[in-house]
């Protein structure tokens, strides 16, 4: 499966069922990153046609990525409890105002979205740890226009969204602002005690929090999820299990089945039952599904977008970017990059590129780890680190 020295801009992988090594045929490693300050002349490497450049800098903790119908970009720092503003005025690629938007009511604030879908929203909405609320937005405000909102009763106030285990909530809208989708992962890695229920799951609401309705199941942890542009097909970049070895459980990025389930905690990718449930609901071992693409194991690969700009040469357009914030329990390291997910006609041929390498010393000690991503107005790529908080701006040059 390789590690982080055979990084780099172009190089593909394709990870199948038939490649998985039998359950802890390595033992399980713990290798947390050191990290460090960027090194003297370490560049990031992304393919030919593309320049990249640091965008912006000085945050603490910047998770999710959104670009507003006006250009602004939201920035949400979760450990620090705050969501800000950037805004380029002088139209020089690089934002000269930055403002706090608000600090009210967030805990651990991750996914974010404004509503309806479209170029006039009326609210930006915010997935706590613990519950979901949304403030009062026009198009170009700098800061909340009003107090936060809370949405229904299961998802406020230790209700349905409760913290503890995976602390991140991702949110997304259907195209036709009908639906609302949350994800909420796992309370730990691999139990199925009662703290998990309505843990691992994607599930579906009215805008309003009305209408709970189970997505998807079985889902270790949908950091990210999105919706392909111009179509209700929801996708997800999932982290799975740890402690099987160095080679399991793939990650993965895949379309999401409604109703479909994806085998955690008793099984992973199709009928490969995880041996700390053995015997464990033999009734699923047929129904656990396989997703589109398999990623490198221990990966972490956290947010994703559609690219849907026009400055990318055409095939990119429709292609996913997602972002791998890298291993801890592999002895060899792997992620720390951005990778590119070719669709063709919507669907994934299981396969992955890599995008912008390079935030891994020949050492193995990290400088940046990547997290979020959005697709700028002007059509560049940009993605926020969380080692030392900085946004990255990736342009097309041709």
């Amino acid at each position: 499966m390789g590690d982080w020295t055979g990084d780099a801009p172009g190089v593909r992988r394709k990870i199948t069922v038939a490649d998985l090594p039998p359950p802890n045929e390595t033992r399980s490693a713990s290798n947390s990153p050191d990290v460090v300050a960027r090194p003297a002349g370490a560049q990031l490497h992304v393919p030919a046609g593309f320049r990249i450049e640091e965008y912006a800098t000085g945050f603490r903790d910047p998770r999710t990525l959104l670009p507003a119908p006006n250009g602004d970009l939201f920035v949400v720092e979760s450990r620090a409890d705050q969501i800000k503003v950037l805004r380029d005025t002088n139209g020089d690629g690089k934002p000269d105002v930055h403002e706090l938007f608000t600090e009210s009511q967030l805990r651990k604030p991750f996914g974010i979205a404004f509503y309806p879908p479209g170029p006039d929203p009326q609210y930006l909405y915010v997935a706590n740890t613990d519950g979901l609320i949304r403030f009062p937005y026009r198009n170009g405000d700098l800061k909340a226009r009003g107090p936060a909102e809370k949405l229904g009763a299961e998802l406020s106030g230790g209700g349905l969204l409760r913290g503890g285990g995976h602390w991140t909530r991702d949110l997304a809208f259907s195209p036709n602002g009908k639906k609302m989708y949350v994800s909420i992962g796992s309370r730990s890695n691999d139990s199925d005690n009662a703290a998990e229920a309505d843990r691992a799951r994607i599930f579906e609401f009215n805008p309003d929090g009305s209408g709970q309705k189970v997505y998807a199941w079985g889902i270790r942890n949908a950091v990210g999820i999105a919706l392909r542009p111009g179509t209700d097909e929801l996708w997800m970049s999932t982290n799975e299990r740890d402690d099987l070895g160095d080679d399991l459980v793939p990650d993965y990025i895949s379309h999401v089945a409604p109703g479909g389930f994806y085998g955690w905690p008793w099984f992973y990718l199709g009928n490969h039952q995880d041996p700390r449930h053995k015997g464990a609901h033999p009734e699923l071992a047929s129904k656990t599904l396989v997703p589109d693409v398999l990623v490198q194991s221990h990966s972490a690969t956290l947010h994703l977008c559609f690219y849907d700009g026009t400055q990318f040469p055409n095939e990119y357009r429709g292609d996913i970017f997602a972002a791998f914030h890298g291993s801890w329990n592999r002895a060899r390291r792997t992620g720390y990059k951005i990778v590119r997910v070719p669709l063709r006609d919507g669907k994934a041929r299981g396969e992955y590129e890599d995008f912008v390498t390079g935030f891994v010393t020949p050492a193995g000690d990290v400088w940046g780890r990547p997290v979020g991503l959005a697709v700028a107005k002007d059509g560049s790529l940009l993605f926020s680190e969380d080692a030392h908080g900085t946004i990255f701006r990736v342009r097309a040059t041709r």
